[in-house]
């Protein structure tokens, strides 16, 4: 009888420390995951991603990590696909157990899973979803990234104030909430400023023939072209702008970061807006450009700026509050007011949207003859 008591106890401790050691506040590890789409159409975004959050992680671990652990990093691909995502989510959540995520990269794919994240009270921290919905689903969801009501409005002013538009033709994907969001706040504040959307055209993700829209546009003449997408279409879409003759300069916003590595002549003159330049001048941006360069042998693009600063304030935040709980977490992220690489970042204490500024660059031809996306102003909020 004694034998079989003692037994019963000793598998209940057994079962006890195996519980704890296997959450993440246990053992010398604190896990925290990545969402990144590493294969797929917008892989560009994902690979230098993921790479910056692992650039992040490896500087802090060489510090001495956080409160006598090490953080380690566990990355999923999502390949941007939002049924991906949440399976993605699902095993981090209950197999890894990680105290927080920094994803998802695109918008679609961080509306799949924001609303289980804040029932489960993972914090959750989206580099560059832009999306004005993101940050809805409760206290627990926050992001790196301005907003895009924020970004269409600085393009629209771009348009109205640099370029002196006064007639505007949008072409949008209208199965994409990124791309919707952002026409929807461009064609308010550009009629706002007193221009005119002269033609609206959509298209469906993954079409690849746009000339019946772009002979639609090309009949309206107008001043400006706005092209909110990513990367791989505006590179599609340029080419039959400019063999439709269409001469308007074409403008888009983040997600054209990356366009000078997908497309040709066609897009010279064109300008987006962005979260960070390469090339300007700010100590902390040349710091982690050339970090970033010695370790991947490549510049990097704005999203992986964005993986890198939310990093940081997730980890720093789990530091400050010497704690993996969840609710203390969170209020120690939202009492971040610091300067990082894309800017200064302090939440809105309604929204946790960063109130930061953005930039635009313009594309154009280096000396080399390869394109660029050279520094063209910075706009404040």
């Amino acid at each position: 009888m004694f034998k079989a008591k003692a037994l019963s106890l000793l598998v209940v401790f057994v079962m006890v420390v195996s519980l704890f050691a296997g959450c993440n506040g246990g053992g010398n590890e604190i896990k925290i995951g990545a969402i990144q789409p590493i294969s797929g159409q917008v892989s560009a975004y994902g690979t230098q991603t993921r790479d910056a959050i692992q650039m992040a992680v490896d500087e802090i671990n060489a510090a001495g990590g956080v409160n006598g652990k090490k953080i380690k990093l566990i990355v999923e691909d999502d390949e941007a696909n939002p049924e991906k995502t949440v399976n993605a989510f699902k095993k981090l959540a209950t197999q890894d157990k990680v105290v927080g995520i920094v994803g998802a990269l695109t918008s679609k794919c961080s509306l799949s899973i924001t609303k289980e994240a804040q029932q489960r009270k993972i914090l959750m921290i989206s580099p560059s979803s832009t999306n004005d919905t993101v940050t809805s689903a409760g206290e627990f969801i926050f992001r790196a990234c301005y907003n895009d009501s924020f970004q269409g409005q600085v393009v629209a002013k771009f348009a109205q104030e640099t370029l002196k538009a006064k007639n505007a033709a949008i072409l949008f994907d209208n199965t994409n909430d990124y791309s919707k969001g952002l026409r929807d706040n461009f064609k308010k504040k550009f009629e706002e400023l007193g221009g005119k959307v002269v033609v609206e055209e959509s298209y469906a993700t993954n079409d690849k023939d746009f000339n019946a829209q772009l002979t639609k546009i090309k009949g309206t003449n107008p001043d400006v072209l706005f092209i909110p997408d990513y990367y791989s279409t505006v590179s599609l879409i340029a080419k039959q702008v400019k063999s439709q003759g269409i001469n308007a300069p074409m403008l888009g916003a983040d997600g054209w970061d990356e366009i000078t590595n997908n497309a040709g002549d066609e897009v010279i003159g064109s300008y987006y807006s962005n979260h960070y330049s390469p090339d300007a001048k700010d100590a902390d941006v040349q710091n982690f450009v050339k970090k970033y360069q010695e370790k991947y042998k490549i510049v990097p693009n704005a999203l992986a700026a964005l993986g890198y600063d939310a990093t940081y304030v997730l980890v720093e935040a789990i530091k400050r509050a010497g704690s993996t709980d969840p609710v203390k977490v969170q209020a120690e992220m939202m009492k971040t007011d610091k300067k990082y690489v894309t800017g200064q970042i302090k939440f809105d204490p309604a929204t946790r949207n960063p109130v930061k500024s953005a930039v635009m660059v313009k594309v154009e031809k280096g000396a080399d003859g390869k394109l660029t996306a050279g520094y063209a102003g910075t706009v404040n909020p």
